[in-house]
């Protein structure tokens, strides 16, 4: 494990305020299409790096393609770890705690979370944590250097883990000592990527007049932003939904937040606006509530043709046979399998 994180030098993180760099690995065991080993490398919880254990690798922005051709010997070192070395590690950590819980077959999937942030002063924040078939599993105290058993039946597995110095040590290293060089590396070749202000486009969807108005924000970056609805001035907190900050393909970031207007008279409309507001710009983005600007696919049913809805009622129906069939033969392949087990 002394030098497997050395092969993510290309993922790293950097702003004005706070940022983070993670590395999620999954593992699987049973799952067929899906390669042994992913990795992925996010920067600002926005995809920087992949590879997997099918023998591909892909390197996002050119700030880190040019990290790696300006340093081919990364590309050296990141080959056999992500191809050979941690296919090999994790298929071996995976089979270990199947073997715990008694698991021979089956879908099983290992996961690890190593997140590192700093906001480039003195605060600086680092964990590891593993996951099991969706929940929480184990994670590490990078003071003591123990792992911390985060369900009761990982307990066997904590002392063999503890018992394996160099694991600890060199995993505390990663995350404590490495990243931190990654850091000021980082900054140096992506400075104005990483420092960069995108201003959103900022617009309002509805699905049909009876739901909630979404006040949609795209393309912005950084993620520290904030969006809002308000009432002649004031922010509202009844009736709104806020939803999470998600990233887009591009490096870019997107948001919303939902008004339902079911009790909001016609005449009033005009008293409410969404706020969008992005760190380090002045100016907020604001748009007025507007049955003119709302954008949507909805379409009167009195303006449906009878063969469109004849086809959409043919289509569920077939959708349905489709999902009851595939209930059916999942239970009977289960069925099977438990019989087998019985037998055995």
């Amino acid at each position: 494990m002394k030098s497997l994180f050395l092969l993510l030098l290309f993922c790293h993180v950097s702003s004005p305020v706070k940022h983070s760099l993670k590395f999620l690995f999954t593992a699987s065991s049973g799952i067929q299409n899906l390669p042994e080993l992913v990795i992925v490398a996010l920067v600002d919880d926005v995809q920087a790096g992949y590879c997997n254990s099918n023998k591909t690798i892909e390197i996002h922005q050119e700030v880190w393609k040019k990290l790696f051709k300006d340093n081919p010997w990364l590309m050296e070192l990141f080959t056999p770890q992500c191809f050979e070395i941690l296919p090999i590690y994790f298929k071996s950590t995976l089979d270990r705690i199947m073997q715990h819980f008694n698991q021979t077959e089956g879908f099983h999937i290992l996961q690890l979370i190593q997140s590192f942030e700093s906001d480039e002063k003195t605060e600086k924040s680092s964990s590891v944590q593993y996951g099991y078939d969706g929940e929480d599993f184990m994670s590490l105290d990078l003071n003591n250097q123990k792992w911390i058993p985060l369900k009761p039946e990982a307990d066997v597995i904590k002392q063999e883990w503890d018992a394996d110095k160099v694991l600890t040590e060199d995993t505390v290293r990663f995350v404590t000592q490495i990243h931190p060089e990654w850091l000021m590396n980082a900054v140096n070749y992506g400075r104005s990527f990483l420092l960069r202000t995108d201003r959103p486009s900022v617009f309002l969807l509805q699905k049909s007049p009876s739901s909630p108005v979404s006040c949609h924000a795209t393309g912005f970056y950084p993620d520290k932003a904030t969006m809002f609805w308000r009432k002649d001035g004031q922010e509202l907190h009844e009736d709104v939904d806020h939803g999470e900050i998600l990233p887009n393909h591009d490096g870019t970031f997107q948001m919303r937040v939902d008004l339902n207007i079911s009790s909001v008279k016609p005449e009033d409309w005009r008293r409410y606006d969404c706020v969008f507001q992005l760190s380090g710009v002045e100016d907020d983005s604001v748009i007025r509530l507007d049955k003119a600007v709302i954008r949507t696919n909805w379409v009167p049913p009195s303006q449906v043709p009878a063969g469109a809805v004849i086809g959409v009622v043919v289509g569920l129906l077939l959708l349905s046979v489709c999902i009851t069939g595939l209930f059916i033969w999942w239970k009977k392949k289960n069925g099977s399998r438990e019989i087998r087990r019985d037998v055995l």
